[in-house]
């Protein structure tokens, strides 16, 4: 562990008189901590999204729409538009570590635990109930949407070995092995390619997006998970392989277009970031500046006959039936 986490509470107790108090976390939402720490990073005038480049005056401002106002939202685009390197992001505007109770699946705060074994644990030890860090990175799980997904992947289902293993009735809620939306509790949840969810596992989407909890098959019990839910989708798929469903799409707050460099200079200053150039080589080329600027230039031209190629395949209606 790094010195700031050993530095930080490990007790309850320790953490209720610590900055991170009851009144600072319990009401605090993970859609109240982005919004907040959006805000602050605005009038700071820092970077929201280094390396997406072409989103600023279109993309990036729908995205922050979105956040500021607590939506759940969808980016719809093709192939190649930066949609989930753009949605991982996020992780940034999140708080760099965040309490937990030690050993939960599901990351309970540990001010309002919503999970029966965290329950027990702080009614039984109110003050020494151990407490664990999440670092903001480990706050983004992402799934990608295939037709063999199951309700008990997304959400979860009773499971017979914890039973067995802890002598426990199935019925327990202590027996319950949580899906991945659980498991994102507290954190955010993407799914990439929406439309190839099947319909039955998008209707099990129907509570978590409306009331904010999930119901397990076999438990008469609602988790209260806080979350962030975004969805990727490719407009082209939608007939070839599946759909969105409408009660589904239309429980999404914001819907956002994203799209292909709009201006050649763009194109091509993604082909740059993204191009391989920095290879481990035993030998070490110098090239004096003068020869390196032509070589740029050269390349440059290169890379915009390239990309203007791209923009009249894109435009063509022959290009995009796939015709020659």
């Amino acid at each position: 562990m790094s010195q700031l986490t050993q530095d930080l509470p490990r007790t309850l107790g320790a953490l209720r008189a610590s900055s991170f108090s009851e009144s600072k976390l319990v009401r605090r939402s993970v859609k109240d901590e982005l919004r907040q720490n959006l805000i602050c990073r605005i009038q700071g005038g820092q970077p929201l999204f280094p390396g997406i480049i072409g989103y600023e005056d279109t993309v990036v401002p729908q995205v922050i729409n979105a956040v500021l106002s607590r939506h759940n939202f969808i980016l719809l685009g093709l192939r190649g538009q930066a949609k989930t390197r753009l949605i991982r992001q996020l992780t940034t505007l999140l708080d760099e570590w965040t309490p937990y109770i030690a050993g939960c699946e599901i990351h309970d705060n540990p001010y309002t635990p919503i999970c029966r074994r965290c329950r027990d644990l702080v009614e039984a030890e109110p003050s020494d109930a151990p407490i664990a860090w999440l670092h903001r990175d480990h706050r983004y799980v992402e799934k990608l949407a295939t037709p063999d997904v199951t309700i008990a992947d997304m959400i979860g289902d009773i499971d017979p070995i914890k039973a067995a293993r802890r002598g426990q009735d199935i019925s327990d809620e202590l027996t319950v092995h949580y899906g991945l939306l659980p498991r994102a509790n507290r954190g955010i949840f993407a799914i990439n390619e929406l439309p190839d969810l099947a319909g039955k596992i998008q209707v099990g989407l129907f509570n978590i997006m409306q009331e904010g909890d999930v119901q397990i098959k076999g438990y008469p019990v609602r988790l209260p998970l806080d979350l962030l839910l975004i969805f990727t989708a490719n407009p082209e798929d939608y007939t070839a392989r599946g759909k969105i469903i409408t009660p589904l799409k239309d429980r999404i707050g914001s819907e956002i277009r994203t799209h292909y460099p709009a201006v050649l200079e763009q194109g091509i200053a993604i082909t740059e970031q993204e191009a391989w150039l920095d290879r481990p080589s035993p030998i070490e080329p110098r090239v004096p500046v003068d020869k390196r600027n032509v070589l740029f230039r050269r390349r440059r031209i290169l890379g915009g006959v390239s990309a203007r190629f791209s923009f009249l395949a894109r435009r063509d209606s022959c290009f995009r039936r796939g015709r020659r």
